[in-house]
């Protein structure tokens, strides 16, 4: 059987975005002094994030985070499977290129599906920076997204 092309479509990614924090434990550091400097931009968002980084960032920044499972524990999936049902629109993930982690396969699947479905990472604070200061992060816009309900429908 030929395999068919996922079709697109276009959504409107809302105003106030639902953005996804996460940080390896290198990392997490750089991740909360640079929530720190953007913290206003921040604020106007629904935040969550993985587990610890969702407690630090909640206590630290003393806004509302709402913190999902640790990573190695099952947050990167819980985050992919939030990704896919629509439900995060950004997602800020600062990795440490120069550690191994146990749970790789996990991010390198977390990553993909947000490149599947089409929603803006940034995987350090330079990306970060660029992705916060654009006119976008504060405004809706529209994107293409795979036509699910249509993949259904034609395998059928």
């Amino acid at each position: 059987m030929k395999s068919k092309t996922l079709q697109q479509k276009t959504i409107t990614t809302p105003e106030r975005k639902n953005v996804a924090l996460v940080a390896h434990d290198n990392m997490k550091p750089a991740l909360i002094k640079w929530a720190e400097i953007h913290k206003e931009k921040l604020i106007k968002h629904n935040l969550m994030a993985t587990g610890t980084t969702g407690n630090l960032m909640q206590k630290q920044l003393n806004v509302p985070v709402q913190s999902l499972i640790s990573g190695p524990l099952g947050g990167d999936q819980q985050l992919g499977g939030l990704i896919a049902e629509g439900k995060i629109d950004v997602l800020i993930f600062f990795w440490d290129p120069f550690e191994p982690m146990p749970h790789d396969p996990d991010i390198k699947a977390l990553l993909r599906v947000a490149a599947v479905w089409n929603i803006p990472i940034a995987c350090s604070v330079s990306s970060a920076n660029f992705l916060v200061t654009s006119p976008l992060f504060e405004n809706e816009f529209e994107r293409q997204v795979p036509d699910y309900e249509k993949y259904l429908q034609e395998r059928l």
